[in-house]
């Protein structure tokens, strides 16, 4: 009777560490959890990061002028009446500024 009974609680917890070590909630599944926890807090703080940046943004362009044409000066190209706009072009650098032109070599230089 012991026999059996030995029997049958070994095959119960042979069965709870196959479980423990293969099934849902197994070791290799908590460490897979873990690490998708771990990217996503990763992409939650890179996202907290953008969100901050873009409110600081907005902050500053509602409080005055000075950031709006700082932004029109960086990314539109902006030029005031009077100014005279000077463009160098490394060789290194071998894309120039979107929407300006660099001079001609060879023809008439067009402003």
């Amino acid at each position: 009777m012991t026999r059996i009974l030995f029997l049958v609680l070994g095959l119960l917890a042979l069965g709870l560490f196959v479980r423990l070590w293969v099934g849902s909630g197994s070791y290799s599944d908590i460490q897979n959890l873990e690490q998708k926890i771990d990217q996503q807090n990763a992409a939650n703080d890179e996202q907290a990061e953008l969100k901050r940046k873009l409110q600081s943004d907005v902050v500053s362009l509602s409080k005055g002028d000075a950031s709006v044409e700082e932004h029109a000066r960086s990314e539109l190209g902006m030029i005031r009446q009077g100014e005279t706009f000077y463009q160098v072009i490394l060789k290194s650098d071998p894309t120039p500024t979107p929407g300006l032109t660099p001079p001609v070599k060879d023809g008439p230089h067009v402003e």
